[in-house]
């Protein structure tokens, strides 16, 4: 089958004077032909089409999705043809197929044989009734050596059907589609590029939700590198999956019945536990279809897929050796929470700094003894120039109050940094809580959801969920790159907001949480020097330890489930001015020379290179 290319772009001159013309104010049309003219110089007159394209239209408000910077142009899909790999495995499609419209089925093969590599096999699998012979027509009528058809006599289920046409593939990595989905022409080509570059044998690319007419955007599905607690709370891999054969059969075969529903949920748990290397393609390599009867339309019709992911779940749990259970979140379908049994009942420190501000620490306390949920801890408020006779009268009536609390003297100017550092020489728990006199806790059992994370043996720093007092989000973990340096996720949106693929509303890997509520192991801590007192005495410390952690091979987590109002800053003010803006943009300088290789585009494993680095509201570019 012949591939079919797209008509070639002419007189973008003309499209830039055709700009000018339909009211664009002058700068605006300047601007647009300066990057035109830039773009015609470094990338070619098809790509300068496309930017052209792009500002028009996103300009009126129109769907852009055609014109991103990843869609191949037709001189790299020439070039992906003819290129050598050192290493170019036969890849094998494996598509179930049933009861497929016409429509449907021709874009969807046609997709897969006018790949730009060509070392593939299209494996088709019909189970489709009697009322539908068209569809066994059309695959008899394939003309391709590459076509590797299989009619079924009787259906034996989506699972059945997919393991028959994994064991009748023929390919070293094996690729699973949808019978109503397409893969862009680059799909197959990026895959074998990771598998020869990295000697991957677990890849998955971002994708795209479309309408039924594979013109309408639904939804993007940017991901990030590959993130064991984020995969727990949803299946945010999907498509496209890409795997080696003997992986497969290091995880106990292909897909289970007893998981239908969400069989490749389960399936993609248990190559994941085995794989050696899993790698990301953050490019759009897959085309999902959103119609009446898909799951890309709304899972939530199929309620035994839901149950059948939270099974999937827990057996991988089982797995892992990891004792807990997951349940669907109500109004998230396709997402769940998990909960962690406690291992042990460790002793709890949590450490305050405080300056004045009675009102804050008062407000701080209440909540802490009233919402922790656990009742093994310890809290040391670290007095630190404090002025108000007030304040000291205050610790003596709260010393009283609460059990296990005592008030302990830092002198010195403020540093975030010192006074944890010296606080948690102090403390007597295997586990600390940092905490600002600024947090009001919300949500019941507090401290033991920070736990179950924390005490797992893979876990470095757990962060909470934080809101301003007007409930919009101030805190959902923090992105590297952002502002030029770190920025907080979904900062500004409603509390309500359960971000893209619940980016907000399911447990996260992330690179760092803030220090303002952060949760580690007291072994962890000393074993990484702490917070840096040096460097970072007030801004980007708790990014910095985040990222220590990291290095040292711990995964950082961010859980949404332990919630708490934030009242920034209050105590000491903003780094906006005067001596303190001075010493800010000092560390934000150390900050970006220490992490100036994560500061571009893809830098940060957990943020996809689509979203925006001017902003924090996890927008796009």
């Amino acid at each position: 089958m012949k591939q079919t290319e797209k008509a070639p772009i002419m007189n973008e001159q003309d499209t830039i004077a055709k700009a000018i013309r339909r009211n664009l104010v002058p700068k605006k049309a300047f601007n647009l032909a300066l990057r035109g003219a830039k773009c015609l110089a470094t990338r070619g007159l098809e790509a300068t089409g496309r930017e052209i394209r792009f500002r028009y239209d996103l300009a009126r408000g129109r769907d852009t999705w055609q014109h991103r910077a990843d869609i191949p142009l037709r001189r790299e899909l020439k070039e992906q043809r003819a290129a050598v790999l050192a290493k170019m495995p036969l890849i094998s499609v494996v598509v179930p197929l049933y009861n497929t419209p016409m429509e449907y089925l021709r874009q969807m093969v046609e997709s897969v044989l006018n790949q730009s590599y060509q070392y593939l096999e299209l494996v088709l699998v019909n189970a489709s009734d009697d009322l539908h012979p068209e569809v066994d027509q059309y695959c008899r009528a394939l003309a391709d050596m590459r076509v590797n058809y299989i009619h079924l006599a009787r259906n034996g289920g989506i699972s059945a059907n997919t393991n028959l046409g994994l064991t009748e593939a023929n390919g070293e990595y094996l690729a699973l589609l949808d019978h109503d989905d397409v893969l862009s022409p680059n799909a197959l080509y990026e895959m074998a590029k990771a598998i020869s570059d990295e000697d991957a044998d677990l890849l998955y690319s971002d994708e795209i939700v479309l309408a039924a007419n594979l013109k309408t955007l639904r939804e993007y599905h940017f991901k990030p590198d590959f993130s064991p607690d984020t995969l727990r709370g949803c299946n945010y891999i999907t498509h496209f999956l890409v795997f080696e054969r003997s992986l497969l059969e290091k995880a106990g075969g292909g897909e289970r019945k007893i998981y239908d529903g969400a069989q490749d949920y389960d399936l993609i748990l248990r190559l994941s536990e085995v794989a050696k290397k899993i790698v990301h393609i953050p490019k759009v390599l897959y085309y999902w279809r959103s119609h009446a009867l898909s799951t890309a339309s709304d899972i939530s019709a199929k309620p035994y897929a839901l149950e059948a992911g939270a099974d999937a779940i827990n057996a991988h749990l089982a797995r892992v050796g990891l004792c807990g259970r997951a349940e669907p979140i109500a109004g998230g379908p396709g997402s769940y929470r998990v909960r962690y049994e406690l291992t042990g009942r460790p002793l709890v420190s949590v450490l305050i700094p405080n300056k004045d501000h009675i009102e804050d620490l008062s407000r701080c306390l209440e909540s802490l003894y009233e919402k922790a949920g656990y009742t093994e801890f310890e809290v040391l408020v670290v007095e630190n120039n404090s002025a108000d006779p007030a304040t000291f009268a205050y610790y003596e009536k709260a010393q009283e109050k609460y059990p296990n609390l005592q008030v302990i003297t830092y002198t010195g100017p403020f540093n975030f940094s010192a006074i944890n550092n010296f606080a948690a020489k102090k403390a007597k728990g295997s586990q600390l809580l940092l905490l600002n006199n600024d947090i009001q806790l919300l949500t019941d059992g507090f401290l033991e959801e920070m736990l179950m994370y924390s005490q797992r043996a893979d876990v470095g720093a757990v962060g909470a969920k934080l809101y301003y007092p007007d409930d919009k989000i101030q805190h959902a973990g923090v992105f590297i790159g952002i502002g030029g340096s770190a920025g907080h996720s979904h900062k500004g949106l409603p509390r309500a907001t359960r971000g893209n693929m619940y980016r907000v509303s399911t447990v996260q890997n992330l690179s760092a949480v803030t220090g303002a509520c952060l949760m580690v192991k007291k072994q962890l801590y000393d074993q990484v020097g702490g917070l840096d007192e040096e460097n970072f005495a007030v801004s980007y410390n708790d990014v910095d330890f985040c990222l220590k952690l990291r290095k040292a091979g711990y995964l950082n987590v961010f859980t949404p489930f332990a919630e708490a109002y934030h009242y920034e800053s209050k105590s000491r003010g903003l780094d906006t001015q005067g001596p303190n803006a001075a010493r800010y943009s000092a560390e934000k300088a150390r900050f970006v020379e220490k992490y100036h290789h994560m500061m571009g585009e893809g830098g940060d494993p957990y943020y996809n290179p689509h979203f925006t680095l001017k902003y924090e509201n996890y927008g796009y570019k």
